[in-house]
């Protein structure tokens, strides 16, 4: 195994999901503002789930999204 490139397509990975998954949060916040679904002052449960095939990988974060 090669631990840099092991390494570096982690690091891809991480990232593209982060980016992504920032953008998409981003426009569903802006469109349920706009629809008035939200007020703009909410803290929104979050979870993220990570699952590696393969390997017996099953990770669940949760946190919070808070708009003001």
């Amino acid at each position: 195994m090669n631990d840099e490139i092991f390494h570096q397509s982690i690091r891809k990975l991480l990232k593209n999901v982060g980016v992504r998954s920032q953008q998409a949060i981003e426009q569903a916040v802006t469109k349920a503002l706009a629809e008035g679904r939200l007020q703009g002052d909410e803290s929104l449960p979050a979870s993220v789930r990570v699952q590696v095939a393969g390997l017996e990988l099953d990770l669940e974060f949760e946190g919070d999204i808070t708009l003001e």
